[in-house]
């Protein structure tokens, strides 16, 4: 199954100024917020989704319709070191998931699944990574050799 639809969590959301956002921004379209079932837990000082099946587990982001999936999930998959080339196992991996639009609209897209052991990880326990950064007065901004979505 393929989609041209992406769900995104992390750095890669509309107001975190960072060259991989920008790129989606450019390349694909703003639908709206969403949601998926999943935990988020703080990797260093980006987020790492892990999907769940509690519906209590809410994650929080945004919901694109890339113009051209393929090349910019190319892309993406590279900023996120997943994929072919990659070794195993890599930090995340590009998965198709349920997501639920602001108005309860399902739909099927593309997320960034953490794939590393989580022990000792700190859950951000709200869902909503842009919530957590606010709040952090730690927070530094990634460079472009950093991921998330």
């Amino acid at each position: 199954m393929s989609s041209d639809r992406l769900f995104v969590y992390g750095t890669l959301m509309r107001g975190f100024d960072h060259p991989m956002a920008r790129l989606l921004a450019g390349h694909a379209e703003f639908l709206g917020e969403a949601t998926c079932r999943g935990r988020l837990v703080l990797v260093k000082h980006y987020p790492g989704l892990l999907l769940s099946d509690a519906p209590t587990d809410i994650v929080h982001g945004e919901l694109f319709r890339l113009h051209v999936a393929g090349e910019l999930l190319r892309e993406l998959d590279m900023y996120e070191a997943c994929g072919e080339g990659f070794p195993e196992p890599t930090e995340y991996l590009r998965q198709l998931v349920d997501v639920a639009r602001a108005d309860g609209a399902p739909e099927k897209a593309w997320t960034y699944v953490y794939n590393w052991p989580v022990t000792g990880l700190p859950r951000i326990e709200s869902g909503r990574f842009l919530e957590h950064q606010a709040d952090s007065t730690s927070f530094t901004m990634r460079t472009s050799t950093s991921r998330s979505t």
